[in-house]
């Protein structure tokens, strides 16, 4: 039996519920291989094109995120992945035309500066570069927030995964066991993280006709200071 689609929040969202939905971090981008793409902060009316998406995944893909073979989400899932604070807890989701096509997320307790990112690409959309737009706007958002480092947790089979957090530019360290390979690095915009972001944004603005130079990019972060709402 599927599970009912959760069209709404049934469960306190604290001081970033959706009455403070974060519209500053919507953008268009173009990725690898001309794909236009927008992306926005989840919302509670999402579990319904949550369902879809996961639905659409191939098996290996839902064993990549989920470390186990998971066909469905529960009703709690649903509701779990679309009810987010946008500040301790923020999701990002990426539509092309009208099909959501990629789920980004990090979670992080009140007060907490680790937080744990997690993202996954529809099949017929990875190898796009869609990954790597998915952490970049995610380290930027936490940043904002006074997260300061993430964690990841990926299977060592998970190459492509890993492929994006070696080539962010961020001082990744790792370790590995039973197959698993756990990640941190801290978020901070250094020059070297700026210069490998500089590089990515400057192929996405040249293909939507647009030119990004490092100094635009990192103005876009920097001059926006850490905030401390909500984290307690």
């Amino acid at each position: 039996m599927k599970p009912a689609v959760v069209g709404q929040c049934n469960e306190p969202l604290g001081s970033g519920d959706a009455l403070n939905y974060p519209s500053e971090l919507e953008r268009d981008a173009v990725s690898d291989g001309d794909l236009r793409c927008h992306v926005r902060p989840i919302r509670p009316d999402d579990g319904a094109r949550l369902v879809a998406f996961h639905e659409h995944l191939l098996p290996r893909s839902v064993f990549l995120r989920f470390f186990s073979f998971h066909p469905e989400l529960s009703t709690k899932e649903v509701e779990h992945f679309i009810c987010v604070d946008y500040v301790n807890r923020l999701a990002l989701v990426v539509e092309s035309g009208d099909r959501l096509i990629a789920v980004g997320r990090y979670d992080s307790a009140p007060g907490e500066t680790e937080a744990e990112v997690a993202f996954v690409v529809a099949d017929d959309f990875q190898h796009h570069g869609i990954g790597a737009l998915l952490l970049d706007e995610l380290a930027r958002a936490a940043w904002q927030r006074r997260v300061t480092s993430f964690r990841a947790e990926t299977l060592c089979e998970n190459r492509t995964m890993l492929d994006v957090f070696h080539h962010s530019g961020f001082p990744a360290t790792s370790s590995v066991e039973y197959g698993t390979v756990t990640l941190r690095f801290p978020i901070e915009p250094t020059d070297a993280y700026l210069a490998a972001l500089n590089d990515r944004e400057a192929s996405r603005q040249s293909r939507s006709g647009r030119q990004a130079t490092v100094h635009d990019v990192g103005e876009a972060i920097v001059s926006q200071a850490p905030n401390d709402e909500g984290r307690t």
